[in-house]
């Protein structure tokens, strides 16, 4: 008894269809049409290349209308950009080169201290107050080591009554209107400074130009815990002019000796007084330089 398949179409099947089965005939052999199967193969991947071209032109269509779009926005947003270069103004339109004058600008520097001397150095600017107890105040100057007691002051306008030698007629002859002299002592040695006062630093400079120390000197102040000195012994005496003024010393003894080269002690106080009466003419002038800059 033979058995087969009746009553049921006999199954299709091609290669290109998933669901579809090779036929199997109880293991006929049966050899496939390679040819067949070569033309459907040709046929299929003509398709697909028709398909792949035909994107991509659609794609390539579709980007350029895209930038299209987006260059007419861009313009539509900037009408400027669609008007030719003539419409830029030429250079004759532009500013030129002003000729008017430069912006100033205010100086940012100090403006130079004012010189102290310039303040001691004519009547027309000295115009502070001016005394021997303001010249030289306080009751003793402590120099180093070395303190000095302050005696007596004195300030007059003859100046001839307190000079001695040919000086009285060198100062009146110069123009000196006015004379202050103080003392200081320390141990057996005292000295008197004098400063004579003129209207100008040019008489001032003619009195030293004039005087000669060795004959030529103040007279020494005593009083009040200075005894008489220089009266008739030998003394140092100086003179140096600084500003409108003429600063002098005597310098020696209280127990009546002559000063001689030897006595190094007592040139020390001369050269300590001496410098003293040009600081505090300096710091006349200085004060009166600073309040003139903050006027």
């Amino acid at each position: 008894m033979s058995y087969g398949q009746q009553g049921e179409p006999q199954s299709q099947w091609d290669p290109w269809k998933p669901h579809s089965q090779q036929p199997w005939n109880g293991g006929a052999d049966e050899t496939p049409d390679w040819a067949a199967l070569a033309e459907a193969s040709e046929t299929r991947n003509k398709r697909r290349r028709l398909l792949f071209i035909g994107g991509g032109a659609l794609a390539t269509v579709a980007i350029g209308a895209a930038v299209a779009v987006a260059v007419v926005s861009a313009n539509d947003g900037n009408p400027a950009s669609n008007k030719p270069a003539a419409g830029v103004p030429g250079n004759s339109n532009l500013p030129g080169q002003t000729t008017g004058p430069a912006p100033s600008f205010e100086s940012t520097s100090a403006p130079p201290p004012l010189n102290p001397v310039d303040f001691i150095s004519s009547k027309a600017k000295d115009t502070a107050p001016l005394g021997a107890q303001l010249l030289f105040p306080g009751t003793q100057l402590t120099v180093g080591d070395t303190v000095y007691k302050k005696g007596a002051t004195d300030d007059t306008k003859s100046c001839s009554a307190v000079t001695a030698g040919g000086l009285p007629k060198i100062v009146t002859d110069s123009g000196c209107t006015r004379f202050l002299r103080v003392s200081y002592v320390t141990g057996g040695t005292a000295a008197t400074v004098g400063v004579a006062v003129f209207d100008t630093a040019g008489q001032a400079a003619k009195v030293t130009g004039k005087v000669n120390t060795q004959k030529d000197s103040i007279r020494s102040l005593s009083g009040k815990g200075v005894k008489d000195f220089c009266t008739s012994a030998v003394c140092l005496s100086t003179a140096n002019a600084y500003g409108r003024y003429v600063y002098f010393t005597i310098t020696g003894f209280t127990n009546g000796k002559d000063m001689t080269e030897k006595d190094t002690a007592a040139y020390r106080v001369s050269n300590n007084l001496k410098d003293f009466a040009r600081s505090q003419l300096y710091k006349r002038g200085e004060v009166q330089a600073s309040a003139a800059a903050n006027e």
